[in-house]
């Protein structure tokens, strides 16, 4: 059974303000993401529907993908991925299919294993 997603996002905005970056203006945009991403919370915490390009949640994810316009905010934004995948393990194969289904390219491949100081 999945986490409820609502219920622990004022903690993970807490830990991803306070992990996700060295500045206090990217940990506030990580923050951010999280906030994007929680627009797709029946799809992460349920699996279902499935997000589709329109959607509240794939307006979401494309807004985020406008993020990855560099090597450095795309590393930026995988870290925040990996902080909220940690935050929400068991929701991690939800979380990572996002811009697949939304047809976003993000420049990396939103996985529990993605190392972000390998994207390019």
């Amino acid at each position: 059974m999945m986490k409820s997603f609502y219920p622990v996002m004022s903690l993970f905005l807490l830990l991803l303000s306070a992990t996700c970056s060295a500045t206090v203006q990217n940990a506030a945009d990580c923050a951010a993401v999280g906030t994007l991403v929680s627009s797709c919370t029946k799809f992460v915490n349920y699996g279902y529907p499935d997000p589709i390009p329109g959607s509240s949640c794939c307006d979401a994810m494309t807004v985020i993908g406008t993020y990855s316009d560099s090597s450095d905010k795309r590393k930026w934004l995988c870290n925040c991925f990996m902080e909220l995948i940690n935050v929400y393990n068991s929701n991690a194969t939800a979380i990572s299919t996002l811009s697949g289904f939304c047809g976003v390219v993000l420049g990396f491949t939103i996985d529990p294993n993605t190392d972000c100081n390998f994207i390019q």
